[in-house]
C-alpha cells in the first residue's frame, strides 16, 4: 500500500540519517537497546499523564514526541549491534502497550478536568481499550499459528493521528479537531478489532476441520469435432 510505502521511508530516512548520530553515541556509551526503550517509555508515560491531566496538551505533544523517537532508536541500535533477540521483541512490544495506554489515560484525565466532557472522557477510555484489544488480537492469533496482520489502526497510524490532533487544537484553540481524531480512531479501532476476529476465525475453521473445503471446479470433457463425411462421422458410409 502506498501509506505504508511511505512509513516506510519516513522511518528508514529518520533512522538512517537523523538519528544514526545518535544511535552511533549510544553505542559508544555502552547504553543498550533495552534502556533506550526503557526511557523512551518512561518519557512517554511521564509527558502524557503529567501534562495532559493539567490541559497542557501541546507540551505534552511536543514532550512525548521526543520519547517517541526512541522506538526508532532502539531498533537500529539492535541492527546496528547484531543483536536481535526475542526477549528485546517482547520487552518492547510489552512497554509500547505502557506508552499507548498512558496517551489515552492522560486524554481522558484531560477531558475528565479541563476539558470538561465526559462523552469524550469515554470516547478516550474505548480507544485506549480498543487499541490494546488490536495488538492484543495480533499477538495471541501469532501465538496459535494463525495471521491476525490487517486493519485500518495501526500502532504508528493511532500515535501520529491522536498526537497531531491535540497538538493542533491546543495551537489554533480548536477543541473539535481532537474529537474528531478521537471519533475516527473510534471507527478505525472498532473496524480493525471486527476485521481480525473474522480472519482468525476463518482461518481457525480450516485448523479445526470445522470448515467445508472449496468445491473443485467441474471441467467439461472436450469433444473434438468431426468433419462430415469423415470416417468417424455419423452417417458415412
Amino acid at each position: 500500500m502506498l501509506q505504508t510505502s511511505v512509513l516506510d521511508r519516513f522511518k528508514d530516512f529518520w533512522q538512517g540519517v537523523v538519528l544514526l548520530p545518535v544511535v552511533k553515541l549510544f553505542i559508544r556509551l555502552g547504553i543498550s537497546p533495552d534502556t533506550v526503550t526503557f526511557v523512551g517509555t518512561v518519557g512517554v508515560c511521564a509527558g502524557a499523564l503529567v501534562f495532559f491531566p493539567t490541559g497542557h496538551l501541546l507540551a505534552g505533544v511536543l514532550f512525548i514526541t521526543a520519547f517517541v523517537f526512541s522506538d526508532l532508536v532502539d531498533g537500529k541500535m539492535a541492527r546496528e549491534l547484531g543483536r536481535s533477540s526475542k526477549f528485546g521483541a517482547f520487552w518492547d512490544s510489552t512497554l509500547d502497550r505502557l506508552g499507548d495506554g498512558a496517551i489515552f489515560g492522560g486524554l481522558a484525565l484531560y477531558f475528565a478536568g479541563p476539558g470538561d466532557s465526559y462523552l469524550y472522557e469515554c470516547v478516550s477510555i474505548y480507544c485506549l481499550v480498543m487499541g490494546s484489544v488490536t495488538s492484543y488480537a495480533r499477538a495471541r492469533a501469532e501465538s496459535l499459528g494463525m495471521d491476525a496482520k490487517g486493519g485500518l489502526a495501526e500502532r504508528a497510524d493511532r500515535l501520529v493521528l491522536v498526537l497531531v490532533a491535540a497538538g493542533l487544537s491546543a495551537i489554533f484553540d480548536l477543541p473539535v479537531l481532537l474529537h474528531v481524531a478521537l471519533w475516527i480512531l473510534v471507527a478505525a479501532n472498532t473496524y480493525t478489532v471486527v476485521f481480525r476476529i473474522q480472519k482468525v476465525r476463518r482461518q481457525a475453521l480450516v485448523l479445526d476441520g470445522l470448515a467445508e473445503p472449496a468445491a473443485e471446479p467441474v471441467v467439461e470433457p472436450v469433444v473434438e469435432p468431426t468433419h462430415p463425411g469423415g470416417p468417424e462421422s455419423p452417417g458415412t458410409v
